[in-house]
């Protein structure tokens, strides 16, 4: 991925900031969008959008944890780094907790923010290549019956105990018909063993 198809996004309200903050990256090469509040925000960047995100961590209306906190249970892949003219270790750990890869207090040297963003940029393609192997997994998933998924659950929860006459006890049928099962289940998701398909689905549990 090019950087050139990467985007820094700016949310400060306040517009000495964003200005000089975008001018400074733009310079540097970097595409770079800013609003003056959360809601502008919300409203024209996607959910998955490529690049990164400096967040004020203090704003009227919708502030920078509460941003961060409606992103993530979009599901967002845009990494954060809070920024606060006013903040200190409570802040840093709070925006830390809240998922945010960074916290930097204003005024911050310009080359520290060029370097924390070029390692969000890394994180944010890490992300979205981690949602979209869940979402892959989830769409096979999806393909199996009723019954497929009961072998499946049954393989992933006991990983020890995955011979066709352990799993028929456990679901009361036939040897014979959890073979068949694991095949259909196999051919349906792409593997050959019972072991690739633990370690494919394995992750999700």
């Amino acid at each position: 991925m090019t950087s050139e198809s990467l985007v820094v996004f700016i949310v400060d309200d306040d517009e000495d900031v964003r200005i000089a903050l975008s001018r400074s990256l733009s310079k540097r090469g970097m595409r770079v969008e800013h609003f003056a509040d959360a809601q502008a925000f919300l409203n024209q960047v996607h959910e998955d959008a490529k690049g990164c995100l400096i967040l004020d961590y203090g704003m009227p209306g919708m502030d920078g944890l509460e941003l961060q906190d409606h992103l993530n249970r979009q599901g967002s892949t845009i990494p954060v780094i809070f920024i606060s003219g006013h903040g200190g270790i409570p802040e840093s750990v709070r925006a830390t907790k809240a998922g945010a890869i960074d916290f930097l207090e204003k005024p911050f040297d310009l080359a520290v923010l060029i370097e924390r963003i070029q390692a969000a940029f890394e994180v944010g393609a890490q992300l979205r290549s981690d949602k979209a192997r869940r979402k892959m997994l989830a769409d096979k998933r999806g393909l199996l019956t009723e019954r497929e998924e009961q072998v499946l659950q049954h393989i992933l929860t006991h990983p020890a105990r995955t011979s066709s006459k352990e799993i028929a006890a456990e679901l009361g049928i036939s040897p014979r018909t959890v073979e068949i099962h694991r095949g259909r289940i196999q051919q349906k998701v792409g593997v050959k063993t019972t072991i690739e398909l633990y370690e494919l689905f394995g992750q999700m549990q």
